[in-house]
């Protein structure tokens, strides 16, 4: 699943850009971290619940288009 590997990428950039010098940037790091990944989750769940029927509505435009 595409979503997955970009929210997975995302999640590492994320990490990687942010420095872990300090208390205070570190406690930014994991709060950036988990709004990262409750975001992930969302798109995950938005996708799996709605990609099956999305995917049929465009299926049936192109038919009709044909």
């Amino acid at each position: 699943m595409d979503i997955v590997l970009f929210a997975r990428i995302a999640a590492g950039w994320l990490a990687s850009r942010l420095s872990l010098s300090d208390g205070e940037r570190g406690a930014t790091a994991v709060e950036y971290a988990l709004m990262v990944a409750l975001i992930a989750v969302v798109i995950i769940a938005a996708v799996t619940l709605l990609g099956t029927q999305i995917s049929a509505m465009f299926s049936k435009i192109a038919n009709k288009l044909v």
